[in-house]
């Protein structure tokens, strides 16, 4: 009976920690994007800061990357390409004037996250993502993963930044 719960209790463990390591690395699951697979990582907003970016134009947006330990250490180390297992974490916001802010400055010049726009997700695999230099993309807004069309968009998209390992981003110490 002993050996009975024993083996049951190691094997809860076993299975407990590979569905958490697979949700981990940001990969299969639930709502995952089309073509990779990609899913959004749990805790990801426990991560470290990256860097923040300000994009006017048409998307006039707030944006803020974050990445796992494995992608920040190879930021601070200026290792590329950048290691299997790196997962960075974008968070756009549409950009919206701070009112009590601008109360203090007298004019419109201070302006902070409003509504979410989308989650973009890059993940590191040499072998998996062969074909798209190494890396897998998601793309989601609600929690939910984007349609095919704008997946098939994503390499491409990251294709300038080749010399950075296809990662646009720079890291702001």
């Amino acid at each position: 009976m002993k050996r009975t719960a024993l083996l049951l209790v190691a094997a809860a463990t076993v299975a407990g920690l590979v569905a958490s390591t697979a949700s981990t690395t940001g990969q299969s699951g639930e709502g995952a994007s089309p073509i990779y697979g990609v899913t959004i990582p749990p805790k990801y907003r426990d991560w470290q800061l990256i860097s923040v970016t300000h994009e006017e134009g048409d998307f006039n947006q707030l944006r803020a990357q974050l990445g796992n330990d494995i992608a920040v250490k190879a930021y601070r180390e200026g290792q590329l390409p950048f290691p299997d297992g790196s997962i960075i974490v974008a968070l756009h916001w549409k950009r919206v004037a701070s009112n009590e802010d601008n109360k203090v400055f007298g004019r419109e010049q201070a302006f902070v996250a409003g509504s979410p726009v989308n989650i973009q997700v890059m993940v590191k695999d040499s072998k998996k993502y062969a074909a798209t230099s190494g890396w897998g993309f998601g793309d989601f807004r609600d929690g939910k993963a984007s349609d095919q069309a704008l997946h098939e968009k994503c390499f491409a998209c990251h294709t300038p930044a080749k010399a950075g390992d296809y990662v646009f981003t720079h890291y702001a110490p």
